[in-house]
C-alpha cells in the first residue's frame, strides 16, 4: 500500500481540530467551521436561513422561503458520507511556489482526473483538447471572450439569447475593450439584414433559467461561440451525445456542490485560443491557487471511485424528486406555471429520463401580476425576478439547488400560495350564486 500506518506527527493537531469543529452539532440547522466566527476562543454556529440562536434552535414561523441564490447546497448530505475520502489537511509549506515543476500552473494529476470524469459522464470529449483552469467558470467566461477577439476590429459584439445569465452583460460591460462590445440578445443580429462584423455568442447548455439544451442562434465564418456547460451533467439534464464543440466551460460548483472553492476548467480545440486564455489568466491571477486544485483533485477523485456513478445517481435522484414535487403543487395552478422541459433519451443512464433542473422558471399567468417575483415575495417567497436576466418580470427563478432546510420551506409555501388562490377563486365563484 502507497501509504503505510504510521502514527501522526503534525497533522495530529489539525485533524483533531477540524474533527472537533465539524462536530458541532447547531440543533442540525447550521454549521461551525474552523474559519468561522470564535466567541471565547470556541468556533460558534452559522445558522441556515430563518434559524437563529447560539445553536441555531430558533425558528421564527413568518420566514421566507430564500431560493434566490444558487448556493449547490443540495449536495451536502453526500459529502458527509464521504467524509474521510474527501478531507483535505494541507502543511504549512505545500506548494509554496508558484509554479509546478515544470513551470506550469496546471496540476497534470488534476487534469487527467476531469478527462477521467468526463468520460464517466459521457458529457463532453476532451481527446486531443486543452484544458485550462480558472477561478470559477466566472473567470473563464472573460478569459475565453479576450482569446476570441483580440484580432477583431471593430470590435466584436458579445451576445446571448434571452433569457441569459446576468454576469454575461455585467463582466463584458466591465472588462469591455476596443476589441468587444456587449450587444445583447443574440435574436436581434439574426434579424438584422444588414447584419455583418464578427460576434462572439454565449450558448448556455443547459439554459440558466429554465433548464433546456439550447443551440447556437447565430451561424456565420465571423461568428464564434462559447459553450457554457456548467449545468451539462448528469444530474441536472439528460446527456444526448458528448458535446464536442470548440470551446466548453464547466464549474467545480455545478458538479460537486463546492462553489466556495472557486474552481473552473475550460475545454479548448484551438492551441491559438488556449495560448491566449492562458494568457489572460496569467495576467489577472498568476494561475490558480495550489490549494484550489488540491482540494479539487481530492474530491474529484471521490466523484471518480468505483463507477464513478455515486454522486451523479445522488444529485440525480434528488433534483428529480424536487422537480416531481414543485410540479405537482404547480400543476393545480391555473395562475403560475413552470418551463416545459421534454423528455430525452440519456447517454449516461442509457434511457429516457424526465426533468431535473437546477432551477423553477416560473411565470405568473394573470394579467394583473406584472411582477412576478413581488407576487411570490408577497407569499413570503424570495427568488430571482425575469428582468435579472433581461426577460420580463412576469417571470421568476426559484433555485432549487438550496439545503434541504430551504427546499421544504419552498415547498410549504407554494403550496400556501395555491391554496389561497383555490380560495380566492372559491369566493369569486360564490358571487355568482
Amino acid at each position: 500500500m502507497y501509504y503505510e500506518k504510521q502514527k501522526l506527527s503534525w497533522s495530529q493537531r489539525a485533524a483533531e481540530e477540524a474533527e472537533t469543529v465539524a462536530s458541532i452539532s447547531c440543533s442540525g440547522h447550521g454549521r461551525a467551521y474552523i474559519d468561522g466566527f470564535v466567541v471565547d476562543g470556541k468556533p460558534i454556529c452559522e445558522c441556515y436561513s430563518c434559524y437563529g440562536g447560539t445553536d441555531c434552535s430558533l425558528f421564527p414561523p413568518n420566514c421566507p422561503a430564500d431560493v434566490e441564490s444558487v448556493d449547490p447546497l443540495f449536495l451536502e448530505p453526500f459529502w458527509m458520507q464521504k467524509a474521510a475520502s474527501s478531507a483535505v489537511v494541507i502543511s504549512g509549506w505545500h506548494r509554496m511556489s508558484y509554479f509546478w515543476p515544470n513551470q506550469s500552473f496546471i496540476s497534470n494529476e488534476l487534469e487527467k482526473t476531469i478527462r477521467k470524469i468526463h468520460a464517466i459522464a459521457k458529457n463532453a470529449i476532451t481527446d486531443g483538447k486543452y484544458i485550462i483552469f480558472g477561478v470559477g467558470s466566472t473567470q473563464l467566461l472573460n478569459a475565453a471572450i479576450y482569446a476570441l477577439s483580440m484580432d477583431n476590429y471593430p470590435a466584436a459584439k458579445v451576445v446571448a439569447k434571452i433569457p441569459y445569465y446576468s454576469l454575461y452583460n455585467s463582466q463584458t460591460e466591465l472588462f469591455q475593450t476596443q476589441h468587444y462590445e456587449f450587444e445583447g440578445d443574440s435574436s436581434t443580429l439574426r434579424n438584422k439584414s444588414d447584419f455583418a462584423g464578427n460576434v462572439i455568442e454565449f450558448v448556455t447548455s443547459p439554459k440558466n433559467p429554465d433548464g433546456n439544451l439550447r443551440s447556437p442562434i447565430l451561424k456565420g465564418p465571423n461568428v464564434k461561440a462559447i459553450y457554457d456547460r456548467a449545468y451539462y451533467w448528469p444530474h441536472y439534464t439528460a446527456i444526448p451525445a458528448p458535446a464536442d464543440e470548440d470551446l466548453m466551460i464547466f464549474s467545480m460548483s455545478k458538479l460537486a456542490g463546492h462553489a466556495g472553492t472557486r474552481f473552473g476548467w475550460a475545454i479548448v480545440k484551438d492551441v491559438n485560443v488556449y495560448t491566449r486564455m492562458m494568457v489572460y489568466i496569467g495576467l489577472a491571477d498568476m494561475g490558480i491557487p495550489k490549494d484550489a486544485q488540491l482540494r479539487a483533485l481530492t474530491l474529484l477523485k471521490v466523484v471518480a471511485e468505483g463507477d464513478g456513478k455515486q454522486l451523479f445517481h445522488f444529485a440525480h435522484q434528488n433534483l428529480r424528486d424536487r422537480w416531481e414535487k414543485l410540479s405537482q403543487i404547480f400543476s393545480l395552478s391555473k395562475s403560475f406555471s413552470l418551463q416545459r422541459i421534454p423528455t430525452q433519451y440519456c447517454t449516461y443512464l442509457e434511457r429516457a429520463r424526465d426533468p431535473s433542473p437546477a432551477y423553477a422558471w416560473v411565470k405568473c399567468k394573470r394579467y394583473e401580476d406584472q411582477n412576478c417575483s413581488e407576487v411570490f415575495k408577497v407569499a413570503k417567497i424570495i427568488g430571482r425576478p425575469g428582468s435579472r436576466f433581461s426577460a420580463r418580470d412576469r417571470y421568476v427563478r426559484l433555485s432549487l439547488l438550496k439545503g434541504q432546510h430551504d427546499f421544504d420551506m419552498l415547498i410549504r409555501r407554494v403550496k400556501q400560495l395555491v391554496s389561497q388562490e383555490h380560495e380566492a377563486r372559491a369566493e369569486s365563484m360564490s358571487g355568482f350564486y
